[in-house]
């Protein structure tokens, strides 16, 4: 695990400044997987891997990050940014940079070291995790302010709009708002949430396929537009819905033949997925542990059956 002395120690090595340290945690979603991005309910936990960023102001506009990940030292110029990225590790805390001064947020020049504790490519939100312990520090450097609930969702618009990724809010939020031995039911339309206290005889595993995560470049966003689809399709029934979310099991069984299989599908996972997410947070509450794990295996069953993951 990060020293904090150690990175402050390799910091003022590459920048000769003393930096001042934030970090952001990685999660896991225990159940509500692919309903962020459908207005529905998620159930995340904050793990203790963290992305860490130790930063000390410039005097010019120039953004430096020096990644100990990568060795490699990337450069902004905050009064000449791109657009958009250009499929490099750079693009999430640049895209935060940009993404802060396009919501009038001006930022100060600085040195930055980033040290991540969270897999790349795991599953585990390395990129959300850098994303806010980027805009904390940013912020803070540049002694500005935004309020947790704003610093999330633009870390979610840097993703979306400058990487590429049309990911939803649940990472970026639960690396903001996530607390120790509890997991989060999120309300991804209202953004209501409340805390969960995990059972104190229970530990989270995480067991590493070692299969690569690369959501940017996977059917993630082809997913998404299946999902609109589904909601435009059954519109035609049901006028009043703007997402899945607002469609229930009984819309599906009577509609649902009304929309080609594979949307279908897709849509039956999501509804079915939000009521499960209600459900576990009852179960978890009572510390019914077998009801929650059943919960979780048809989660599993549906995510392999319906949304082909």
């Amino acid at each position: 695990m990060t020293n904090p002395a150690e990175l402050s120690e390799a910091f003022q090595k590459s920048f000769g400044d003393r930096p001042s340290i934030y970090r952001a945690p990685g999660r896991v979603n225990l159940i509500g997987e692919h309903t962020d991005y459908n207005e529905g309910f998620v159930m995340p936990a904050a793990i203790d891997f963290s992305t860490w960023v130790a930063i000390a102001p410039r005097i010019d506009r120039r953004i430096v990050v020096r990644s100990e990940n990568f060795l490699e030292t990337v450069e902004l110029d905050l009064d000449n940014p791109p657009e958009r990225g250009r499929g490099h590790w750079s693009d999430y805390p640049f895209g935060v940079a940009v993404k802060l001064e396009q919501a009038s947020q001006r930022l100060s020049g600085a040195n930055i070291m980033v040290r991540g504790e969270v897999p790349i490519g795991s599953g585990l939100s390395s990129s959300a995790a850098i994303e806010v312990a980027i805009g904390f520090a940013l912020l803070d450097s540049s002694n500005a302010n935004i309020d947790r609930f704003e610093l999330a969702k633009l870390c979610q618009r840097a993703e979306n709009e400058f990487v590429g990724m049309r990911c939803g809010l649940m990472d970026q939020f639960i690396s903001c708002f996530g607390k120790a031995d509890h997991a989060v039911m999120l309300d991804c339309r209202l953004l209501d949430y409340k805390l969960l206290a995990l059972p104190t005889n229970v530990k989270l595993i995480v067991c590493n396929t070692m299969v690569k995560h690369e959501l940017a470049g996977s059917e993630y966003n082809a997913r998404r537009a299946e999902c609109e689809e589904g909601v435009r399709l059954l519109r035609r029934q049901l006028p009043d819905i703007k997402s899945l979310r607002d469609v229930t099991i009984d819309d599906l069984e009577r509609f649902g033949g009304q929309v080609p299989d594979l949307i279908s599908k897709r849509c039956r996972h999501v509804v079915s997925e939000n009521a499960r997410v209600v459900a576990a947070a009852s179960a978890l509450e009572s510390e019914d542990l077998s009801a929650f794990g059943q919960l979780m295996r048809e989660t599993h069953r549906s995510l392999r059956d319906d949304y082909e993951v």
